[in-house]
C-alpha cells in the first residue's frame, strides 16, 4: 500500500486534517468546502475539497482555526 499521506510544502512534516470550512469561491460563486490542513509547526493550508488535484494554499486566517 502506497503512503498517500500529504506533506507540509514548508517544513516537509506530516499534515493533518483540520476539517473542512464552508467557504464561497472567486471564480464560480458558488459555495464550497475547503480541507483544512495543519502540521506540526503549525503551519496552516487549505484546498477546495471538491478539487483535490489542485495545490494547497495557505490559509490567509489560521487563527480562527485552533
Amino acid at each position: 500500500m502506497a503512503d498517500d499521506t500529504q506533506l507540509c510544502p514548508e517544513c516537509s512534516q506530516p499534515l493533518k486534517s483540520g476539517g473542512l470550512v464552508l467557504s464561497k469561491r472567486d471564480d464560480d460563486g458558488r459555495r464550497a468546502c475547503r480541507s483544512l490542513w495543519r502540521c506540526i509547526d503549525r503551519h496552516t493550508w487549505w484546498q477546495w475539497a471538491d478539487r483535490p488535484e489542485e495545490a494547497l494554499e495557505v490559509c490567509p486566517v489560521p487563527e480562527l482555526f485552533r
